[in-house]
């Protein structure tokens, strides 16, 4: 004979309730509903065994409507991008239809579950990994309609940028401004704030017309600046934690060729020409800092009807550079001192060792801005006004070689060698109407990006990181810099956050509240980088907290684990192998599984159910060996080549940087 029960703690006592004994029912009812339940079977000999909770989530899937599918898997590893992180959600859901992503959020709301969104994983830190419900939205990327007159494409959110480039060159367009890679989705790339590095261009979010959101309650709403303006302008950058982006409308431009230009030169010519010629000869600019030579990379383009045209090849440009700088970087991980040299050799080798020397091509626009990546890294970038950025280089320059005052940066460089090139780039968002409330950049004027990166060689970690990312942000936030949220920023507290971007953080956190009451969208990165929850009575439900990071594989990589805010106790321990909680008996009015209509208003969640659970915790060890079940989130060193041309000797690699 097999009893079921249900095994619940609170901070009385802890109580079993025997399902098949009505009045013990009805009595521990009030309390069964405030409490950490998970299902356990009694056997008749008297032992004890966890009922896996997916049986109790096949329980709520059974209930739904079966025409509309929930495509999921229990046996996925997420990898960010650069493999800094991984995670293993409980499940690996992967839609394909807008009732789909409803079904997902309406069962997520009554199993007690976030949900966390990710496309190509591309932020190196923890933003996008959960030990709870992962969504990716790979098998939804349709192009639903074309507006030649307004230069539109409407999309659903999941599609890649180069597949959203490629539906665009179909009719004669493009997308206008592009960051290194294209490998993000169009909703990835909206919600981090991505940019390129034009002063005629902002972020990638101004391109937006139109947003479609589903929300914590099962709604798509639609939203855009004549529209419910105030969750548009919390959508175009959102982290993740509004809902999910489930249709965009984006502005393109015509489709051309551009011209680039690629010099070497001094860092003097660069500060120099900062304010006259330097940003604004050209349409497109990006400079590289070699910072221990005081040189710098000056790349610009130009929209040209001229023909296409490769650059001119160098023989250390494919394979041999790559794996010269790879190994050189590796083994200064263990011979710190050698990276100076390292810079002079193998950035003489591919751009020459005296300045003046200058390289160009053609290329259509939606390859010529995309850079090459070299290899996994960190990256820590920076917004602040352009008018600050002699200061500013200046400074991290003297730090960094140990000059006079070293810059008035109170951090010690003993000891300390950093990586080349450090990144600059522009753009200009002051023109730009409704602003989206968590707009890093400048409202006033141009707006410098100055990025930090540390590469990986071999996805080994370097040894300067933390002295380094710390003194660096500390000069950032000295002159009122904001980061970019897709980076690698950590000795930056949540209060300093919040005093610079003040009232538009509020009103965001607001209008979040509003439509996520419960934190379904929030993780432990908000928390962290925002503060949400913190000084809370209650914590949001369904806020995934960190438990803790292990060493996992490959090379540096962390296994990060999460667990619901509301488990009420510590992490559960990784060899109890403890299930996740079951779902509520009783639930809210769930929302029509079929799209919304376009005039809809911003209706907020309604009430939801309060039962709290806990993430089941495993440790990395019993996933070192299990396969990745996911596909576009792959793990090929190809991935770091934003547009890999192949030749004899291997990917070209350092025709741009």
């Amino acid at each position: 004979m097999v009893s079921r029960v249900h095994s619940y703690h609170d901070d009385d006592a802890e109580c079993e309730l025997r399902l098949d004994t009505e009045c013990c029912a009805r009595k521990h009812h009030r309390r069964l509903l405030h409490a950490s339940v998970s299902t356990i079977l009694l056997h008749s000999d008297h032992t004890v065994q966890y009922v896996p909770d997916m049986d109790n989530i096949q329980l709520e899937i059974a209930r739904t409507d079966p025409s509309t599918p929930f495509r999921a898997t229990t046996h996925h590893t997420h990898y960010t991008w650069a493999k800094t992180f991984s995670s293993r959600p409980e499940l690996y859901i992967q839609p394909q239809t807008l009732p789909e992503i409803q079904k997902v959020v309406n069962l997520a709301r009554k199993c007690r579950r976030r949900i966390v969104v990710v496309g190509c994983g591309h932020s190196p830190s923890i933003l996008t990994c959960t030990s709870s419900w992962m969504v990716n939205l790979d098998g939804y990327r349709r192009l639903l309609k074309v507006d030649r007159q307004k230069k539109t494409l409407l999309v659903e959110a999941g599609i890649r940028l180069r597949q959203l480039n490629d539906e665009a060159n179909k009719v004669g367009l493009t997308i206008p401004n592009l960051g290194s890679i294209h490998d993000q989705s169009i909703a990835g790339a909206i919600a981090t704030a991505t940019h390129g590095s034009s002063l005629k261009h902002g972020l990638m979010s101004e391109s937006v017309k139109s947003l479609r959101i589903v929300l914590a309650n099962g709604q798509a709403v639609r939203c855009s600046s004549e529209q419910n303006q105030e969750l548009f302008r919390a959508a175009l950058v959102s982290l993740g934690a509004l809902g999910i982006v489930v249709e965009v409308e984006y502005e393109m431009t015509d489709a051309c060729n551009i011209e680039w230009t690629q010099s070497l030169e001094t860092l003097s010519h660069v500060l120099d020409t900062w304010d006259s010629t330097l940003w604004a000869s050209k349409e497109f600019t990006r400079v590289w800092w070699m910072p221990y030579m005081k040189r710098a990379i000056i790349w610009s383009a130009e929209k040209t009807s001229l023909p296409e045209r490769a650059a001119e090849s160098n023989f250390y440009g494919g394979a041999i550079g790559f794996h010269t700088y790879h190994n050189l970087l590796y083994l200064s991980n263990y011979v710190l001192a050698i990276l100076p040299w390292v810079e002079w050799f193998v950035f003489g080798m591919q751009y020459g060792f005296r300045t003046g020397i200058t390289t160009s091509a053609v290329e259509p626009l939606r390859s010529g801005l995309l850079m090459n990546c070299l290899y996994s890294q960190f990256v820590n970038e920076w917004a602040l006004p352009l008018s600050k950025g002699p200061e500013v280089i200046t400074r991290l320059s003297a730090w960094i070689n140990g000059e006079g005052d070293q810059g008035r940066v109170p951090f010690s460089n003993k000891g300390l060698y950093v990586h080349c090139p450090i990144e600059v780039r522009v753009s200009d968002t002051s023109r730009n109407e409704p602003r989206p409330y968590l707009d890093n950049t400048s409202p006033d004027e141009a707006t410098l990006y100055l990025n930090a990166t540390l590469y990986r060689p071999y996805l080994r970690d370097p040894p300067c990181k933390d002295r380094y990312y710390e003194a660096f942000e500390w000069l950032m936030r000295e002159v009122g810099a904001k980061p970019h949220y897709a980076k690698n920023w950590q000795f930056t507290s949540s209060e300093y956050i919040g005093e610079a971007f003040g009232e538009n953080l509020k009103t965001w956190t607001k209008i979040r509240n509003e439509a996520d009451p419960e934190g379904m969208f929030l993780g432990e990165w908000h928390r962290q980088a925002f503060g949400l929850g913190l000084g809370k009575e209650a914590p949001f439900a369904l806020e995934e907290r960190q438990v803790q990071t292990e060493p996992f594989k490959p090379g540096s990589c962390l296994f990060w684990k999460g667990e619901l805010s509301a488990s009420n106790g510590p992490a559960v321990a990784a060899d109890e192998k403890r299930p996740l909680s079951s779902p509520t008996t009783k639930h809210a009015p769930e929302s029509p599984s079929v799209a919304s209509s376009s005039g809809e208003s911003f209706d907020m969640m309604h009430g939801a159910e309060a039962e709290k659970s806990a993430m089941f915790t495993p440790s990395a060890s019993e996933f070192e060996d299990e396969d990745d079940e996911g596909d576009e989130t792959d793990r090929d060193e190809k991935r770091y080549h934003g547009n890999p041309k192949q030749g004899w000797d291997g990917t070209k690699v350092f025709d741009k940087m």
